[in-house]
């Protein structure tokens, strides 16, 4: 079956840098729309950024010029390139996968067919 694992969480201070990357089994790079959402406390799940499989990109207001999103089709794994973090950065990131393999705007989760457990981001001022 499908399986998303992130890695690459931690802890950091306020304009820090920090990578994810979402590994995936089964699925291809090239069959896929994937996303990236984060979940805080209290708040629900937001969109961060996806790219499809022609490799085009939509960010959140919130990240745009900070964070970038990039896929590996030979390791079948995504990445979030996270800088100038904020704490209100702070929260469980978590990728998401689905068909089609294009998107045009960051939809929300329950668009998405298969997501993975989420790794822990903590920004500290």
């Amino acid at each position: 079956h499908v399986r998303l694992v992130e890695t690459g969480g931690g802890s950091l201070q306020t304009v820090g840098s920090l990578k994810l990357s979402c590994s995936a089994s089964v699925i291809t790079a090239a069959s896929v729309c994937v996303a990236w959402f984060r979940l805080a406390p209290q708040q629900g799940s937001v969109g961060v950024a996806s790219i499809d499989n022609f490799s085009n990109s939509v960010y959140a207001d919130s990240v745009k010029g900070r964070f970038t999103i990039s896929r590996d089709s030979a390791d079948n794994t995504w990445n979030l390139q996270m800088n100038s973090m904020k704490p209100e950065g702070t929260a469980v990131y978590y990728c998401a996968a689905r068909r089609p393999a294009w998107c045009s705007a960051l939809a929300a989760v329950p668009n998405y067919q298969y997501r993975g457990q989420g790794t822990q981001v903590t920004v500290s001022s």
